[in-house]
């Protein structure tokens, strides 16, 4: 399979040629007083700032567009679909907030919970800077710096971005006991905030979210120096298509089981004797899911 490019600058530009030829400039772009076009206020602007909403449901559809085209072809060496959109009320999947993507044995956007093998949410946005520059009747971009030299935090760095993809996470595990094999990964373009490594770990950990995973190798120009994973690798950031295919691949080929649950020391003893009386891991394993559950 050829190397697909990952999150790279094309795509930002791709991104606002494509979204200028049904949205206006002012739809997209910051605008100054004196009627220049920014992706983001620069960190120097000092002017008059308005805020900019009506950028979110285009970069959101592009982003989980583009998204489903990478997943599509190592959906393809599973047999199996990338599905934009997927609802499934049992896991809290509804019309009003389905799944970003998910990788499923149907291609229909209304799934059963045993048909869904992955659930994807899509937290990217704009990472760099740009003014949008108009000469007669024709558009250029200009870009003016990556996400250090503006005063945005998109993607990953943005803190309700973040605080969604987790409490929509924790909403699909806590559905149903039918979710507790399905992976959830949170697709994006940018690093986590170093105040989020300890709690990307932890959801790893805890087997709420398997991963926190940016599809951009240099969110930084020059080299910048920025994260390549977390401790036990809650975030990660894949620097080609063919590392973040093949840790998918690994990740939709183990058979894995979320559980969680309080119970006494003494408790947790008795189901360990008991499960161990099974003649194999997987038995033992089955047997202290079903014992931690009753």
């Amino acid at each position: 399979m050829a190397d697909k490019k990952l999150w790279t600058k094309y795509q930002e530009i791709d991104f606002f040629t494509k979204s200028l030829e049904v949205a206006s400039p002012e739809q997209l772009f910051y605008t100054t007083e004196d009627k220049k076009y920014y992706a983001y206020w620069p960190k120097k602007y000092k002017g008059v700032k308005t805020t900019l909403q009506s950028r979110n449901a285009f970069i959101g559809a592009y982003t989980e567009k583009w998204s489903l085209e990478l997943l599509k072809d190592i959906a393809r060496e599973l047999n199996v679909y990338a599905v934009r959109n997927v609802v499934c009320e049992e896991l809290e999947l509804t019309k009003g907030s389905p799944a970003d993507v998910a990788i499923c044995k149907t291609d229909s956007l209304i799934q059963k919970p045993e048909d869904i093998i992955a659930i994807f949410e899509v937290k990217m946005s704009i990472v760099w800077n740009w003014e949008l520059l108009k000469t007669n009747s024709d558009y250029s971009l200009k870009c003016l710096g990556d996400y250090q030299t503006h005063q945005g935090n998109p993607g990953l760095l943005r803190s309700d971005s973040m605080l969604k993809a987790i409490g929509k996470s924790i909403s699909v595990r806590i559905s149903s006991l039918n979710s507790a094999r399905i992976p959830i990964i949170i697709l994006g373009n940018t690093p986590v905030t170093k105040s989020y490594y300890t709690k990307v770990d932890n959801l790893k950990n805890y087997g709420i979210i398997q991963g926190f995973w940016s599809l951009n190798p240099s969110p930084l120009d020059n080299n910048g120096e920025n994260i390549k994973s977390t401790k036990i690798e809650g975030f990660l950031r894949f620097d080609s298509f063919s590392e973040f295919r093949n840790n998918l691949l690994i990740l939709l080929k183990e058979e894995q089981m979320f559980f969680a649950g309080m119970r006494t020391k003494h408790e947790l003893g008795r189901f360990v004797e008991i499960a161990n009386k099974e003649e194999t891991y997987e038995r033992k394993a089955e047997k202290l899911l079903s014992l931690m559950r009753d």
